[in-house]
């Protein structure tokens, strides 16, 4: 009668190597450090001991720029900052004491002269700043008195209304081109008060010397459109102070985009640009990534000026479902982005490979370490640890293999005709994007699951065979009889595949065809493992003993 087959037991050593592994993998999860997306702890860390939204707002007031703490104001209540009702005091206060400087948001000192900014105009809230160019007299008394400026910049956008050829504009020498001419008066008082950033303002003097050249509006004319959106909103400093952190005209585009299609949500975009000093940054991401990317923008807001420009420099969104971490492991990441990103992949990998080590250790009999090591195949492959390092990321990353959405902020809207034109109809240039939902990410986990199950499975069988007191030749037969099973990776992989189209199909699970070819992928590299690196070896190793016999019984 046989004794019974002995059975592995779990050495300390085993269990300090599984334990040690978790917790290295554990360490790297915890580190707020992504590729393609930002943690809310990186975000808060970095909102730390930086002013926040309500103290920008009183420190507008107290620089008397009424009309963007007026804005400022209205995002601090959306982001619910305990300071909104301070700042609202203080604004209450100033107009209080400057009622006829609300309308304008501001004193000016270079158009006082022109409009009497102290004036009682009957206006006392904030009044987009169009609705004191248009007037022909206004416009009069500007004109003269830029005449006789040294600026060419300002020279040039004097000469534009002798253009007729223009596009949507009626030319503002003929009737009915208040609108261009109040527009072309406009960019001159900015440009001549430097108002507008200086790559803005360079770009704005080279279009105005080139549509004198050719004697057409040209590209200037898509600009005087937007800032014929922004003027229609904006009261004169709020406009200034925008444009003061504007660098190029496409910024001017996408926020008169903005201004367009979410008018409502308007203070909480402009105080996120003048709060991070750089209205490109916040165009961008917008324009990237719609209203997720409002979201993300509104959560920065309330953790202070350090967080949004933290989430403005890097440009991705906010990973949302990643946890708390600690505030050492922050600060870390907050210094060395990089470097933090290098030690949680390590960490990963490391993990990975230390776990399966010891899960290699507890398989083992005490008498197997006396063998020959070919007869005992092990678990040790970095092949394994790399791909449960990549699973780990692929989890930690939601954002790494799912593309962000098209954004509705794309969506170009029709502006009213200023001048009698064809209507030309857009079609929509939104190309398909490819997304990955969870339940796809959960598909792929579950089919590397089953292949590493079958692995195990495998590597069992193989052991149990080598066990055996039989001679090798006998091995050699069992190990043939059980080719069924070690190709049953194959099997599960087209067993996955075909249930994930059939899911697919009915809808239980968003249409990926990664999810269903994935599971043919992990069963060839599982089959792969098995074969090549373990039972090829066995078998070599058991036909060389069977010679060695035959030799010794001959």
């Amino acid at each position: 009668m046989s004794a019974p087959a002995a059975v592995p037991r779990l050495s300390f050593a085993a269990l300090a190597l599984v334990i040690a592994g978790l917790v290295l993998m554990f360490a790297g999860w915890s580190l707020p450090a992504n590729l393609k997306s930002v943690s809310p702890a990186l975000l808060r860390a970095a909102g730390v001991g930086t002013p926040t939204l309500g103290a920008f707002g009183r420190d507008l007031v107290d620089l008397e720029k009424l009309g963007p703490a007026a804005l400022v104001l209205a995002a601090t209540r959306a982001t619910d900052d305990p300071r909104a009702p301070a700042l609202a005091a203080a604004i209450e206060a100033y107009a209080a004491r400057q009622p006829a400087l609300v309308a304008w948001g501001g004193w000016d000192a270079f158009l006082d002269p022109l409009f009497g900014l102290r004036t009682d105009s009957g206006r006392h809230a904030s009044t987009p700043v169009l609705t004191f160019f248009i007037p022909e007299r206004a416009r009069a008394a500007l004109r003269a008195s830029l005449a006789n400026t040294g600026s060419l910049g300002v020279q040039s956008l004097l000469r534009l209304p002798e253009l007729t050829a223009t596009g949507r504009f009626v030319p503002a020498a003929r009737a009915g081109g208040q609108p261009l001419d109040a527009l072309i008066l406009l960019s001159a008082v900015l440009y001549q008060g430097e108002r507008l950033a200086p790559p803005l303002q360079r770009e704005l003097r080279t279009l105005a010397d080139t549509a004198l050249e050719k004697k057409d509006l040209g590209a200037l004319e898509p600009f005087f459109l937007d800032l014929l959106s922004l003027g229609r909103r904006l009261d004169w400093k709020q406009l200034s102070e925008l444009l003061r952190r504007t660098e190029s005209m496409k910024t001017v585009g996408h926020f008169a985009q903005l201004a367009r299609v979410t008018p409502d949500q308007l203070p909480l975009i402009y105080a996120a640009a003048v709060f991070s000093d750089s209205a490109d940054r916040v165009a961008d991401y917008l324009i990237q990534f719609g209203q997720s990317g409002l979201a993300d923008l509104r959560l920065t807001l309330g953790l202070g000026q350090g967080a949004v420009r933290q989430l403005l420099a890097q440009q991705v969104p906010v990973n949302r479902s990643a946890g708390r971490a600690l505030d050492l492991a922050s600060r870390l990441t907050l210094l060395h982005p990089h470097f933090a990103l290098l030690l949680k992949y390590l960490g990963y990998v490391l993990g990975a490979f230390l776990v399966l080590r010891g899960l290699d250790r507890a398989l083992l009999l005490p008498g197997d370490l006396l063998r020959p090591a070919a007869l005992i195949p092990h678990m040790r492959s970095g092949v394994l640890a790399v791909l449960f390092a990549g699973l780990l990321i692929v989890a930690s990353e939601p954002f790494l293999l799912k593309a962000a959405p098209p954004s509705e902020y794309l969506l170009h809207l029709r502006l009213p005709v200023l001048v009698a034109t064809t209507e030309i109809s857009s079609s929509s240039n939104s190309q398909p994007t490819a997304t990955m939902e969870t339940s796809t990410l959960l598909s792929i986990g579950l089919f590397a699951s089953l292949q590493v199950a079958m692995y195990f499975i495998c590597l069992l069988k193989i052991r149990e065979v080598g066990r055996q007191p039989v001679p090798p030749l006998v091995k050699l037969k069992l190990m043939e009889n059980e080719e069924n099973l070690f190709d049953g990776g194959l099997y599960v992989g087209i067993a996955g595949t075909a249930t994930a189209l059939v899911l697919q199909v009915m809808r239980v699970i968003e249409p990926n065809l990664l999810a269903a070819y994935a599971s043919n992928l992990f069963g060839i590299i599982c089959v792969a493992l098995v074969k090549i690196r373990h039972v090829r070896a066995c078998k070599r190793e058991l036909i060389l003993e069977a010679q060695a016999e035959a030799k010794l019984t001959s």
